[in-house]
């Protein structure tokens, strides 16, 4: 299964960093698992930067679904532009975009990823509303 980024998507949060020899396999190259903790990190990143990330009522995002199409090899010591974007809020949930691309090669898209994002309430373990000061970032 391929699933494509949306053309209609709002960028958020961007930022760089650098592959760690640790992030590859046997193969030399990043290990497929090592994507999904990189778009985590922008995710959680982002969440931080707008104060959304540990809210004192008990809410927070977790992850319904996610996917990561892989275009390009990234390895050590490649160094990466992260991007990330935002649609389709709905009542608990909206869509968060990834890409990654090396910053010598601008453009150049690495890898492709997107996540359901699920707001919770920790307490009870079930589906909150979006908060709407988040809803509004996102629309």
């Amino acid at each position: 299964m391929r699933l494509e980024i949306p053309e209609d998507k709002k960028l958020v949060y961007q930022t760089t960093f650098g592959v760690k020899w640790g992030d590859m396999d046997a193969m030399g190259h990043v290990n497929n698992t090592v994507y999904f903790k990189y778009m985590e990190h922008g995710r959680i990143e982002w969440f931080s930067e707008i104060g959304f990330l540990h809210l004192p009522n008990g809410q927070a995002p977790v992850i319904a679904n996610a996917f990561c199409n892989f275009k390009r090899q990234l390895k050590y010591p490649d160094t990466v532009l992260m991007k990330l974007y935002v649609s389709n809020p709905a009542r608990v949930t909206f869509d968060a975009w990834t890409t990654l691309e090396r910053v010598e090669e601008p453009g150049v898209i690495c890898a492709a990823g997107g996540a359901t994002v699920l707001w919770i309430d920790t307490q009870r373990e079930k589906a909150a509303s979006l908060p709407e000061a988040l809803r509004a970032l996102i629309d």
